[in-house]
């Protein structure tokens, strides 16, 4: 009986260490979130940002010329959604490299986002930062790129 107890309290600690363990915040995973990121730009998906940004999410766009919060951004791909699309016709990325310490991550890269008149090329620079097991958009910085000459 002794023995029994004991092999299911060993049990229960590799499960809740097994548990304790596994993380959002590897390079591969975060790489894989942000590119779900960059669709659900492409494809509105309200849902997919409600349940990616953090309640604080702050976008800085080029310039600090708009900044959104998680409201204004799930609320304009709700908006998107209903009528159908955005007016953005793709959003390429490039040049993506994860840092992570602890339970926070930065991503940068390049999005080339086309839409009408000509593609843009932006700079970003993202942080996820990993709560309760789920890794959570917290911030998001673009800049476009002047074109070269």
């Amino acid at each position: 009986m002794k023995s029994l107890i004991l092999l299911s309290i060993i049990s229960l600690f590799t499960i809740f260490s097994a548990a304790a363990q596994q993380t959002c915040m590897t390079a591969e995973n975060i790489k894989a979130l942000d590119a779900k990121w960059e669709e659900a730009n492409l494809h509105p998906d309200p849902d997919f940002m409600e349940s990616t940004l953090a309640k604080e999410f702050v976008w800085v766009h080029n310039h600090a010329s708009m900044i959104d919060t998680k409201v204004d951004v799930v609320g304009r791909a709700k908006t998107q959604k209903a009528n159908g699309a955005s007016d953005t016709k793709s959003r390429i990325q490039s040049e993506v490299k994860v840092a992570i310490t602890g339970k926070t991550a930065i991503v940068t890269g390049i999005t080339i986002v086309d839409r009408a008149p000509a593609p843009t090329k932006y700079h970003f620079m993202r942080t996820y930062v990993e709560v309760d097991g789920k890794c959570l958009l917290v911030g998001n910085h673009t800049m476009a790129v002047p074109e070269e000459k």
